[in-house]
């Protein structure tokens, strides 16, 4: 009978929101945030054919509930995860994960498929087998790898390799002229579910080389690659590098825009800094002036006081009005000789000398 699937498992797709670190979520079967140690190994996972197994003791499978209550630590639950692994990256990385966390205590066994199965059931890889038997020991979930492992999961192998549950993703698998090569493994109770990673797979990376293959192979180019291990042709190089020549060009024109754009931004900041500057100077000295030199300003005040001084000095003192005043006698008139008639007079003195007493020569004193 095929086990449960567990909610844990169910929940494997990757989150944006309330994701921990690395992409984690609470349900990863991995709390989001942990002390500061190290988890990982110092060695890549052993070889199958390195491992030495005793086989002197009889194996028996455990079941699924025994598997999740929790074994001995020297009976640990042998899960089995077999793939192609070509391009290893975090989707494998997770699938892994999950099946090293499907019960308390699991030794996790990771099988890998030669080239000559790939490309005979699968297509060709970018990997050749050792890389990718390299890429899967170096993975922290894994105990052990399987090199050429089988495509079709015999019971000879399960028994040699005395697994107990073999961890994929459920979806049907179908290839080598079956609907799904993992059926008779569900059907004997020894399926355990995981759940694949949205957004990254192998073929996605290929498909994305693919569509920009022109980038990388003038990157490639570009690194001291030559033309024959790329597989360009003589044309397609040198559109390449001039396309690489006029992308140069495009950098240096941009650049010099945006330096441009800088300084422009920079000239109007300083502009804007100056305007405001004289704006509060003009303010400053048209106060200042209308202060001294407005209607009520402090130069009207002291010109009034000055006026005032002025005044006060160049002006005669009053003689008080009580003092007496003097009448002045009138002087008498003169008589000019030998005339009998008065001096001319000014018209101010006219009337004092109508009234002055004359005196005429007698003629005695003619004679």
């Amino acid at each position: 009978m095929e086990p449960p699937t567990s909610s844990r498992l169910n929940s494997r797709k990757r989150r944006k929101d309330g994701s921990g670190p690395n992409g984690a979520t609470e349900l990863d079967g991995i709390p989001a945030k942990m002390s500061r140690r190290s988890f990982g190994l110092r060695e890549p996972a052993p070889f199958s054919d390195e491992v030495e197994i005793d086989y002197s003791k009889p194996y028996i499978r455990v079941t699924y509930e025994e598997a999740m209550r929790g074994t001995p630590l020297d009976r640990p639950v042998r899960v089995y995860a077999d793939g192609i692994f070509d391009l290893f990256h975090s989707g494998h990385a997770r699938a892994l994960m999950q099946a090293k966390n499907l019960f308390p205590n699991t030794y996790l066994i990771v099988g890998v498929c030669s080239d000559e199965l790939t490309h005979n059931f699968k297509g060709f890889t970018v990997m050749n087998e050792n890389e990718r038997y390299d890429a899967v020991q170096h993975c922290r979930y894994v105990d052990e790898v399987v090199r050429n492992a089988p495509w079709t999961l015999t019971p000879e192998f399960l028994a040699e390799h005395r697994i107990d549950f073999v961890a994929h993703d459920d979806i049907p698998y179908s290839s080598a002229g079956s609907d799904d090569v993992y059926k008779h493994i569900k059907e004997a109770g020894m399926f355990a579910p995981t759940q694949r990673t949205e957004g990254i797979s192998t073929s996605d990376i290929i498909t994305r080389i693919v569509r920009d293959y022109d980038v990388y192979a003038r990157r490639n180019l570009q690194r001291g690659y030559t033309a024959k291990e790329l597989n360009v042709s003589f044309i397609n190089e040198k559109k390449y590098h001039l396309q690489e020549r006029v992308d140069k060009v495009k950098k240096r024109v941009k650049d010099v825009e945006e330096k441009s754009k800088e300084f422009v931004q920079k000239v109007e900041e300083k502009s804007i800094d100056l305007i405001q500057k004289w704006e509060e100077k003009s303010r400053e000295f048209i106060g200042n002036f209308l202060e001294m030199f407005g209607p009520e300003g402090a130069l009207k005040h002291m010109l009034k006081e000055g006026k005032g001084r002025m005044l006060q000095a160049i002006s005669p003192k009053q003689s008080p009005s009580s003092s007496p005043t003097h009448d002045r006698s009138p002087s008498p008139s003169f008589r000019w000789p030998f005339s009998t008639k008065t001096p001319p007079s000014s018209p101010a003195n006219r009337s004092r000398n109508e009234s002055a007493v004359t005196y005429d020569i007698s003629e005695d004193e003619e004679d």
